[in-house]
């Protein structure tokens, strides 16, 4: 599973770029989705390397857009862990 974060904005890129962002369910800056991975998923990765961020989800996790609710969530687990 990759974890895939736009942390670059989208104005003045090329409309291809816009689409596959699209595509992989990123709409504003810093948005999140999990993904499976896959060679699809992988080569638009590719294209858009330069606006996106990629780290490995845990094995399993949910595929789709990461809300606020489940980001505050998956921080909250993370500082009990660290307890």
């Amino acid at each position: 599973m990759l974890k895939i974060t736009l942390t670059a904005g989208k104005v003045g890129k090329k409309e291809t770029q816009l689409k596959v962002l699209q595509a992989l369910g990123l709409r504003k800056y810093g948005s999140a989705v999990v993904r499976a991975d896959s060679p699809t998923i992988r080569g638009m990765i590719d294209k858009v390397h330069h606006l996106v961020t990629v780290t490995e989800a845990e094995a399993g996790a949910t595929t789709g857009k990461i809300t606020r609710k489940a980001r505050f969530e998956c921080a909250q687990k993370e500082k009990a862990a660290a307890k």
